[in-house]
Protein backbone atom coordinates (compact mmCIF):
# COMPACT_ATOMS: atom_id res chain seq x y z
CA UNK A 1 0.00 0.00 0.00
CA UNK A 2 2.72 2.42 0.67
CA UNK A 3 4.36 1.69 -2.47
CA UNK A 4 1.27 2.40 -4.20
CA UNK A 5 0.52 5.50 -2.24
CA UNK A 6 4.19 6.88 -3.38
CA UNK A 7 3.91 6.16 -6.82
CA UNK A 8 0.52 7.85 -6.54
CA UNK A 9 2.11 10.72 -5.10
CA UNK A 10 4.58 11.00 -7.90
CA UNK A 11 2.39 10.91 -10.44
CA UNK A 12 0.41 14.07 -9.05
CA UNK A 13 3.33 15.93 -8.20
CA UNK A 14 4.88 14.99 -12.06
CA UNK A 15 1.29 16.00 -13.40
CA UNK A 16 1.20 19.35 -11.01
CA UNK A 17 4.43 20.22 -12.27
CA UNK A 18 4.11 20.08 -16.23
CA UNK A 19 0.51 22.05 -15.77
CA UNK A 20 2.73 24.81 -13.68
CA UNK A 21 3.48 28.25 -16.10
CA UNK A 22 6.87 28.57 -17.29
CA UNK A 23 8.08 31.86 -16.46
CA UNK A 24 11.62 33.71 -16.15
CA UNK A 25 11.36 33.22 -12.49
CA UNK A 26 10.88 29.27 -12.12
CA UNK A 27 12.46 28.31 -15.51
CA UNK A 28 15.04 25.36 -15.32
CA UNK A 29 17.36 24.87 -18.17
CA UNK A 30 15.90 22.17 -20.73
CA UNK A 31 17.87 18.97 -21.10
CA UNK A 32 20.70 19.16 -23.92
CA UNK A 33 19.58 18.49 -27.46
CA UNK A 34 20.37 14.83 -28.25
CA UNK A 35 19.86 12.19 -31.07
CA UNK A 36 19.47 9.49 -28.18
CA UNK A 37 16.34 11.02 -26.66
CA UNK A 38 13.40 8.83 -27.14
CA UNK A 39 10.63 9.69 -29.14
CA UNK A 40 7.45 10.39 -27.65
CA UNK A 41 4.82 7.66 -27.60
CA UNK A 42 2.70 10.42 -29.14
CA UNK A 43 2.37 13.89 -30.94
CA UNK A 44 1.59 16.30 -28.28
CA UNK A 45 1.46 19.67 -28.89
CA UNK A 46 1.57 20.53 -25.47
CA UNK A 47 4.34 19.11 -24.85
CA UNK A 48 6.29 21.03 -27.44
CA UNK A 49 4.77 24.54 -26.58
CA UNK A 50 5.87 23.63 -22.95
CA UNK A 51 9.39 22.96 -25.16
CA UNK A 52 9.47 25.52 -26.89
CA UNK A 53 8.86 28.08 -23.37
CA UNK A 54 11.08 26.65 -21.53
CA UNK A 55 14.20 26.72 -23.99
CA UNK A 56 13.25 30.22 -24.99
CA UNK A 57 12.83 31.89 -21.53
CA UNK A 58 15.80 29.91 -20.17
CA UNK A 59 17.87 31.70 -23.11
CA UNK A 60 16.99 34.96 -22.10
CA UNK A 61 17.05 34.50 -18.33
CA UNK A 62 20.68 32.79 -18.56
CA UNK A 63 21.81 34.47 -21.48
CA UNK A 64 20.50 37.50 -21.51
CA UNK A 65 20.68 38.24 -25.31
CA UNK A 66 18.51 36.75 -28.12
CA UNK A 67 19.56 34.47 -30.50
CA UNK A 68 18.21 33.07 -34.15
CA UNK A 69 18.02 29.80 -33.03
CA UNK A 70 16.13 30.01 -30.17
CA UNK A 71 14.14 33.16 -28.67
CA UNK A 72 14.37 34.60 -31.64
CA UNK A 73 12.12 31.67 -33.71
CA UNK A 74 10.21 31.31 -30.66
CA UNK A 75 8.55 34.69 -30.66
CA UNK A 76 7.38 33.43 -34.48
CA UNK A 77 6.21 30.29 -34.09
CA UNK A 78 4.64 30.63 -30.55
CA UNK A 79 1.43 32.73 -31.62
CA UNK A 80 0.58 29.83 -34.20
CA UNK A 81 -0.01 28.16 -31.26
CA UNK A 82 -1.78 30.94 -28.68
CA UNK A 83 -0.25 34.10 -28.26
CA UNK A 84 -1.24 34.10 -24.52
CA UNK A 85 0.94 32.72 -21.59
CA UNK A 86 3.20 34.56 -19.31
CA UNK A 87 6.13 32.89 -21.27
CA UNK A 88 5.12 34.67 -24.48
CA UNK A 89 4.81 38.18 -22.78
CA UNK A 90 8.21 37.64 -20.99
CA UNK A 91 9.98 36.95 -23.74
CA UNK A 92 8.29 40.03 -25.77
CA UNK A 93 8.79 42.71 -23.05
CA UNK A 94 12.36 41.51 -23.15
CA UNK A 95 13.18 42.30 -27.19
CA UNK A 96 11.14 45.27 -26.54
CA UNK A 97 13.54 46.25 -23.63
CA UNK A 98 16.44 45.50 -25.94
CA UNK A 99 15.35 48.01 -28.42
CA UNK A 100 13.99 50.61 -26.20
CA UNK A 101 16.84 50.25 -23.69
CA UNK A 102 19.87 48.53 -24.59
CA UNK A 103 20.29 50.28 -27.57
CA UNK A 104 20.06 53.19 -26.39
CA UNK A 105 21.91 52.89 -23.63
CA UNK A 106 24.88 51.19 -25.56
CA UNK A 107 24.09 50.16 -28.95
CA UNK A 108 23.35 46.76 -30.77
CA UNK A 109 25.57 44.08 -30.65
CA UNK A 110 25.51 43.73 -34.25
CA UNK A 111 23.52 44.74 -37.41
CA UNK A 112 22.05 41.65 -37.52
CA UNK A 113 20.46 41.92 -34.03
CA UNK A 114 18.61 44.85 -35.68
CA UNK A 115 17.32 43.78 -38.50
CA UNK A 116 16.55 40.44 -36.73
CA UNK A 117 14.41 41.85 -33.95
CA UNK A 118 12.49 44.20 -36.43
CA UNK A 119 11.48 41.35 -38.57
CA UNK A 120 10.36 39.24 -35.47
CA UNK A 121 8.43 42.06 -33.19
CA UNK A 122 6.26 43.04 -37.03
CA UNK A 123 5.89 39.04 -37.61
CA UNK A 124 5.03 39.07 -33.99
CA UNK A 125 2.73 41.96 -33.97
CA UNK A 126 0.85 40.59 -37.39
CA UNK A 127 0.30 37.42 -35.17
CA UNK A 128 -0.96 39.09 -31.93
CA UNK A 129 -2.25 42.21 -32.17
CA UNK A 130 -2.48 43.18 -35.71
CA UNK A 131 -1.48 46.40 -35.48
CA UNK A 132 2.07 47.99 -35.74
CA UNK A 133 3.57 48.62 -32.10
CA UNK A 134 5.56 52.02 -31.09
CA UNK A 135 8.85 49.72 -30.36
CA UNK A 136 8.48 47.46 -33.69
CA UNK A 137 8.63 50.69 -35.56
CA UNK A 138 11.63 52.16 -33.75
CA UNK A 139 13.33 48.59 -34.73
CA UNK A 140 11.98 48.87 -38.69
CA UNK A 141 13.66 52.76 -39.01
CA UNK A 142 16.84 51.57 -37.12
CA UNK A 143 16.88 48.75 -39.59
CA UNK A 144 16.94 50.99 -42.97
CA UNK A 145 19.94 52.53 -41.52
CA UNK A 146 21.91 50.39 -41.96
CA UNK A 147 20.98 48.91 -45.39
CA UNK A 148 24.31 49.11 -47.58
CA UNK A 149 24.14 50.74 -50.68
CA UNK A 150 24.31 47.53 -52.73
CA UNK A 151 21.24 46.96 -50.65
CA UNK A 152 22.46 44.16 -48.47
CA UNK A 153 23.35 43.83 -44.74
CA UNK A 154 26.62 43.34 -42.73
CA UNK A 155 25.40 39.91 -41.39
CA UNK A 156 26.98 37.98 -38.84
CA UNK A 157 29.22 35.09 -40.22
CA UNK A 158 29.99 32.75 -37.66
CA UNK A 159 30.22 29.48 -39.54
CA UNK A 160 26.93 28.56 -37.92
CA UNK A 161 24.30 27.72 -41.14
CA UNK A 162 21.59 28.90 -42.09
CA UNK A 163 21.33 31.81 -40.12
CA UNK A 164 24.95 32.88 -39.25
CA UNK A 165 27.33 32.06 -42.16
CA UNK A 166 26.12 34.85 -45.08
CA UNK A 167 25.03 37.81 -46.03
CA UNK A 168 22.16 36.58 -48.31
CA UNK A 169 20.08 35.38 -44.94
CA UNK A 170 20.01 38.78 -44.12
CA UNK A 171 18.10 39.57 -47.49
CA UNK A 172 14.81 37.66 -46.42
CA UNK A 173 14.88 38.83 -42.90
CA UNK A 174 14.31 42.40 -43.85
CA UNK A 175 11.89 41.43 -46.27
CA UNK A 176 10.16 39.62 -44.28
CA UNK A 177 10.41 41.95 -41.54
CA UNK A 178 8.90 45.06 -44.60
CA UNK A 179 6.49 42.62 -45.75
CA UNK A 180 4.79 41.00 -42.37
CA UNK A 181 4.61 44.29 -40.68
CA UNK A 182 1.12 45.76 -39.72
CA UNK A 183 -0.82 48.54 -40.53
CA UNK A 184 0.39 48.43 -44.61
CA UNK A 185 4.20 49.15 -43.06
CA UNK A 186 5.03 47.96 -46.85
CA UNK A 187 3.48 50.41 -48.35
CA UNK A 188 5.24 53.24 -47.07
CA UNK A 189 7.98 55.33 -48.77
CA UNK A 190 10.86 53.73 -46.59
CA UNK A 191 9.35 50.21 -46.78
CA UNK A 192 9.23 50.27 -50.56
CA UNK A 193 12.63 52.02 -51.41
CA UNK A 194 14.45 49.32 -48.93
CA UNK A 195 12.71 46.27 -50.68
CA UNK A 196 13.81 47.70 -53.87
CA UNK A 197 17.63 47.79 -52.91
CA UNK A 198 16.91 44.63 -51.62
CA UNK A 199 15.94 43.36 -55.31
CA UNK A 200 18.47 45.17 -56.50
CA UNK A 201 21.01 43.08 -54.46
CA UNK A 202 19.66 39.74 -55.69
CA UNK A 203 19.78 40.40 -59.41
CA UNK A 204 23.70 40.65 -58.73
CA UNK A 205 23.89 38.41 -55.61
CA UNK A 206 21.49 35.47 -56.38
CA UNK A 207 20.42 32.84 -53.03
CA UNK A 208 23.51 30.60 -52.79
CA UNK A 209 21.23 27.95 -50.98
CA UNK A 210 17.99 26.02 -51.76
CA UNK A 211 17.29 27.02 -48.05
CA UNK A 212 17.88 31.06 -48.62
CA UNK A 213 16.04 30.66 -52.06
CA UNK A 214 13.28 29.36 -49.50
CA UNK A 215 13.49 32.01 -47.15
CA UNK A 216 12.35 34.37 -50.18
CA UNK A 217 9.30 32.47 -50.59
CA UNK A 218 8.37 33.01 -47.67
CA UNK A 219 8.89 36.69 -48.06
CA UNK A 220 7.13 37.02 -51.07
CA UNK A 221 3.90 35.47 -49.17
CA UNK A 222 4.24 38.91 -47.91
CA UNK A 223 4.34 40.69 -51.26
CA UNK A 224 7.86 41.75 -51.42
CA UNK A 225 7.94 40.20 -54.84
CA UNK A 226 11.72 38.70 -54.42
CA UNK A 227 11.30 36.18 -56.48
CA UNK A 228 9.63 35.86 -60.31
CA UNK A 229 6.96 33.01 -60.64
CA UNK A 230 9.47 31.07 -62.52
CA UNK A 231 11.52 30.84 -59.92
CA UNK A 232 9.13 30.61 -56.81
CA UNK A 233 7.76 27.28 -58.85
CA UNK A 234 11.19 25.91 -59.60
CA UNK A 235 12.42 26.44 -56.01
CA UNK A 236 8.82 24.36 -55.05
CA UNK A 237 9.98 21.54 -57.38
CA UNK A 238 13.60 21.25 -55.61
CA UNK A 239 12.21 21.28 -52.58
CA UNK A 240 9.97 18.61 -53.46
CA UNK A 241 12.20 16.41 -55.19
CA UNK A 242 14.51 16.47 -51.84
CA UNK A 243 11.77 14.50 -49.47
CA UNK A 244 13.26 11.68 -47.95
CA UNK A 245 11.54 8.22 -48.91
CA UNK A 246 9.91 8.59 -44.93
CA UNK A 247 8.24 11.54 -45.67
CA UNK A 248 10.82 14.22 -44.40
CA UNK A 249 13.20 16.06 -45.19
CA UNK A 250 16.87 16.22 -44.19
CA UNK A 251 18.02 20.01 -43.29
CA UNK A 252 21.72 19.59 -44.49
CA UNK A 253 20.15 18.86 -48.31
CA UNK A 254 18.95 22.60 -48.66
CA UNK A 255 22.91 23.94 -48.81
CA UNK A 256 26.13 23.04 -49.68
CA UNK A 257 27.65 23.26 -45.92
CA UNK A 258 30.66 21.95 -44.94
CA UNK A 259 30.95 21.04 -41.64
CA UNK A 260 33.99 22.74 -38.78
CA UNK A 261 34.48 19.11 -37.52
CA UNK A 262 35.52 18.01 -40.82
CA UNK A 263 32.56 15.22 -40.36
CA UNK A 264 30.10 14.23 -43.21
CA UNK A 265 26.71 15.89 -43.31
CA UNK A 266 23.53 13.58 -42.43
CA UNK A 267 21.95 14.28 -46.08
CA UNK A 268 19.61 11.03 -46.07
CA UNK A 269 18.20 11.26 -42.13
CA UNK A 270 15.24 13.53 -41.77
CA UNK A 271 15.01 15.99 -39.39
CA UNK A 272 13.05 18.43 -37.26
CA UNK A 273 14.56 21.54 -39.23
CA UNK A 274 14.72 20.17 -42.77
CA UNK A 275 11.05 18.42 -42.47
CA UNK A 276 9.25 21.80 -40.35
CA UNK A 277 11.12 24.65 -42.66
CA UNK A 278 10.01 22.83 -46.00
CA UNK A 279 6.47 22.29 -45.22
CA UNK A 280 5.99 25.39 -43.53
CA UNK A 281 7.65 27.33 -46.72
CA UNK A 282 5.86 25.19 -48.90
CA UNK A 283 2.34 26.26 -46.97
CA UNK A 284 3.32 30.11 -47.23
CA UNK A 285 4.03 29.78 -51.16
CA UNK A 286 0.46 28.44 -51.50
CA UNK A 287 0.78 24.77 -51.60
CA UNK A 288 -2.76 23.15 -50.01
CA UNK A 289 -2.57 21.44 -46.98
CA UNK A 290 -4.13 18.20 -48.19
CA UNK A 291 -0.94 17.88 -50.59
CA UNK A 292 0.22 14.36 -50.01
CA UNK A 293 3.61 15.81 -49.79
CA UNK A 294 2.79 18.10 -47.03
CA UNK A 295 0.42 15.45 -45.31
CA UNK A 296 3.31 12.88 -45.69
CA UNK A 297 5.68 15.64 -43.95
CA UNK A 298 3.47 16.26 -41.09
CA UNK A 299 3.28 12.37 -40.48
CA UNK A 300 6.76 12.33 -39.97
CA UNK A 301 6.80 15.02 -37.71
CA UNK A 302 4.33 13.88 -35.27
CA UNK A 303 5.95 10.64 -35.43
CA UNK A 304 9.52 11.70 -34.54
CA UNK A 305 9.03 14.69 -31.84
CA UNK A 306 10.98 13.98 -28.49
CA UNK A 307 10.05 12.98 -25.06
CA UNK A 308 10.70 16.64 -24.10
CA UNK A 309 8.43 17.77 -26.84
CA UNK A 310 11.45 19.08 -29.17
CA UNK A 311 12.73 17.82 -32.18
CA UNK A 312 16.03 17.14 -32.54
CA UNK A 313 18.20 18.53 -35.84
CA UNK A 314 21.72 17.84 -36.15
CA UNK A 315 24.41 21.17 -36.22
CA UNK A 316 25.46 21.44 -39.79
CA UNK A 317 28.58 23.08 -38.18
CA UNK A 318 29.76 20.58 -35.39
CA UNK A 319 28.54 18.35 -32.76
CA UNK A 320 27.63 19.86 -29.60
CA UNK A 321 24.95 22.09 -28.55
CA UNK A 322 22.76 21.77 -31.55
CA UNK A 323 21.08 24.39 -30.66
CA UNK A 324 19.27 24.63 -34.29
CA UNK A 325 16.91 21.58 -32.50
CA UNK A 326 15.43 24.99 -30.88
CA UNK A 327 14.55 26.90 -34.31
CA UNK A 328 13.65 23.27 -35.73
CA UNK A 329 11.13 22.75 -33.28
CA UNK A 330 9.82 26.24 -33.31
CA UNK A 331 9.42 25.45 -37.66
CA UNK A 332 7.88 21.53 -36.57
CA UNK A 333 5.24 23.60 -34.71
CA UNK A 334 4.84 26.25 -37.36
CA UNK A 335 4.07 23.38 -40.09
CA UNK A 336 1.88 21.41 -38.24
CA UNK A 337 -0.20 24.28 -37.29
CA UNK A 338 -0.20 26.00 -41.14
CA UNK A 339 -1.60 22.28 -42.24
CA UNK A 340 -4.38 22.69 -40.03
CA UNK A 341 -5.85 26.11 -41.86
CA UNK A 342 -7.46 24.49 -44.58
Amino acid sequence: MRILALTLTVSLLSRSLLAEELTLDNVTTPAANSVDEPLAADFSLDNATRFLDQASLDWTKSRKCFTCHTNFSYLIARPTISADGTAHRQVRRALEELVEKRWEEKGPRWDAEVVMSAAVLAMNDAATSGKLHATTQKALDRMWTLQREDGGFDWLKCGWPPMESDDDYGIAIAALAAGAAPNDYGKSETARAGVQKLRDYLKKNPPPTLHHTAMLMWADSHGTELLTPAERDSAIEKLSALQQPDGGWSFATLGNWERSDGTEQDTNLSDGYGTGFVVFVLRQAGVSSDDARLQKGVSWLKQHQRESGRWYSRSLNKDSKHFISHAGSAFAVMAIQSCKLD
